[in-house]
């Protein structure tokens, strides 16, 4: 079921959706039903995962873990279905808001530091492939054997602390990484000195700094109060340095 967890968009389509792809991986655990492959009881919960289904890709394994444990415990197909249905919205939001809006970008980030700091292209790439599979590869594991554990009790899982505020605690992680990352990779890119050199080291420095000021600040000052001020200061440095 892991596995094919892997391939769960293959018959993806704009009629149901990933329907018949969450049937394809729940189908090993309905061969146990009474009467095996084949029989009246597997032909029928098939039927029932093979409809509409819309959820993010990663945490659909969630749902397939879970409806796997419905059916075997051979829940009323009427309560399975609703079930099925609402899982939908909450694993498609927590999907995007985990991997798309935080987990994707973060490894890209690091991804980006890593050409700044003068990895090669093909180890930027590397690492970057390694990075971003071991996370959404976990993430697929966990969901399955939680939906298989929790199965229609599945709240518990879906409130869970790391899941809920992951993308919180991923977007400050990334923030930091882009402030960190930005000048040496900008440096590089304009064909720069050796990355040690004094000024990619201090904006490399600053730059967080001057993000988490702006958080502090938010609400507070006018954006063209700030604008006006890093003007001012623009103009000391050119005055300064000249």
């Amino acid at each position: 079921m892991l596995l094919r967890c892997l391939a769960i968009q293959g018959s993806w389509n704009y009629e149901i959706l990933g329907g018949n792809g969450i049937g394809f991986c729940v189908e090993p655990a309905l061969r146990a039903l009474p009467g095996g492959p084949g029989g009246e009881a597997y032909r029928k919960a098939l039927a029932r995962q093979c409809v509409y289904f819309n959820a993010h890709p990663y945490l659909a394994s969630l749902a397939v873990g879970a409806l796997a444990r419905a059916e075997l415990d051979q829940n009323p197909p009427e309560r399975i279905v609703r079930f099925r249905t609402a899982l939908c919205g909450p694993l498609g939001s927590l999907g995007d808001r985990l991997v798309w809006a935080a987990w994707l970008p973060a490894c890209s980030l690091v991804a980006l530091l890593l050409f700044g700091m003068g990895w090669s292209a093909l180890g930027v790439a590397g690492a970057f492939l390694v990075l971003y599979n071991t996370g959404h590869l976990a993430l697929r594991a966990w969901g399955l054997a939680a939906g298989w554990l929790h199965g229609m009790r599945l709240a518990s899982a879906l409130s869970a602390r790391w899941l809920q505020q992951g993308p919180q605690y991923i977007g400050r992680g990334a923030a930091l990484v882009a402030g960190i990352a930005l000048p040496f990779a900008s440096h590089r890119a304009i064909g720069g000195g050796p990355i040690l050199d004094p000024v990619p080291l201090a904006v490399a420095a600053l730059t967080p700094c001057l993000a988490m000021l702006l958080v502090r600040l938010h609400g507070k000052v006018e954006g063209w109060q700030l604008l006006f001020g890093l003007l001012a200061l623009l103009v000391l440095y050119s005055t300064v340095l000249h």
